[in-house]
């Protein structure tokens, strides 16, 4: 039975001197080693069967028995995009990590508290796939790195945006643009039976030249709905929160600036609320201490 000239190999595989037999043994052999990806301290492997990957062994032992000596002989190799497509999208589940964005947690009287959004991770699926083809048809099986790339939260501590803070013990409103305090007002908050409640809101709703209507509490029974115009207690801006029945607005009661006057809203000269009304969106938080 005919062998191998000496020195022949085929896909870096040294064939010389075996028969066809020995010979398609050793390169299946090689060519079925499992590929190693590193991420970190983990290590994944995964077969050329499990990427679709098939060999033409056969006719590459036919062109090596016709070989001169050290002749090196090429292995086509056959890829699947869909099962290496496959096999990188599982890899992109699997170590796919959302970024965070910046929170806020609350506030003092020197400001918005607002926590630094996390970078993500997410896998460069196109380069993966493309070194995923070169081990393959190379032949090679040194480990590959996991292809990342970072991925920015949306919303970091410099771009969180409008924040509003509200402090009843002084009786203050302060528009802020994430941490720098971009305008201060003087404003009224819940009387001791009706207190402004605290927490982390957000504004809901916006109306100009709002009609008041009277609410669900003993203070305002037997009270008609009053329309827009002078003396209406809304003013002509409101701001509804998702605190229950409070909102931010203005009031034709301008002594009650600076105290505990209110039924639980916080009240505002007129021209401050139409300022405000001006400057916030849906959404805007509002902290209230």
């Amino acid at each position: 039975m005919p062998s191998i000239g000496r020195g022949v190999t085929v896909l870096d595989v040294p064939v010389g001197g075996l028969t066809s037999e020995p010979a398609r043994q050793r390169i299946e052999a090689s060519f079925a080693r499992p590929i190693t990806i590193v991420h970190g301290r983990e290590r994944l492997t995964v077969t050329p069967q499990r990427l679709g990957a098939g060999a033409a062994v056969n006719a590459a032992v036919t062109s090596a028995l016709a070989a001169t000596p050290r002749s090196q002989i090429s292995l086509p190799v056959s890829l699947s995009k869909n099962a290496i497509d496959s096999y990188v999208d599982w890899l992109a589940r699997r170590y796919y990590r959302a970024p965070e964005n910046a929170r806020l947690i609350g506030a003092t009287a020197a400001g918005p508290i607002i926590v630094e959004g996390k970078t993500g991770l997410a896998l460069e699926k196109r380069t993966m796939q493309r070194a995923l083809e070169q081990v393959l048809t190379s032949g090679t099986r040194q480990p590959l790195q996991l292809l990342t790339k970072p991925v920015e939260p949306k919303v970091t501590r410099a771009t969180f945006g409008q924040v509003i803070v509200i402090r009843r013990g002084g009786n203050s409103l302060k528009l802020y643009d994430s941490t720098s305090l971009v305008r201060a007002f003087g404003v009224a908050t819940g009387q001791s039976r009706y207190p402004t409640p605290s927490g982390i809101f957000n504004i809901v709703d916006k109306q100009r030249d709002p009609w008041w209507r009277p609410p669900d509490s003993d203070w305002a029974k037997g009270l008609k709905p009053v329309p827009p115009g002078p003396g209406n207690p809304l003013g002509t801006r409101w701001m509804g929160l998702t605190a229950p029945g409070v909102g931010i607005h203005g009031t034709p009661d301008d002594a009650s600036i600076g105290y505990s006057a209110s039924h639980g809203c916080i009240r505002m000269h007129v021209p401050d609320a139409e300022w405000l009304f001006d400057h916030v969106d849906y959404g805007t938080p509002v902290v209230i201490l």
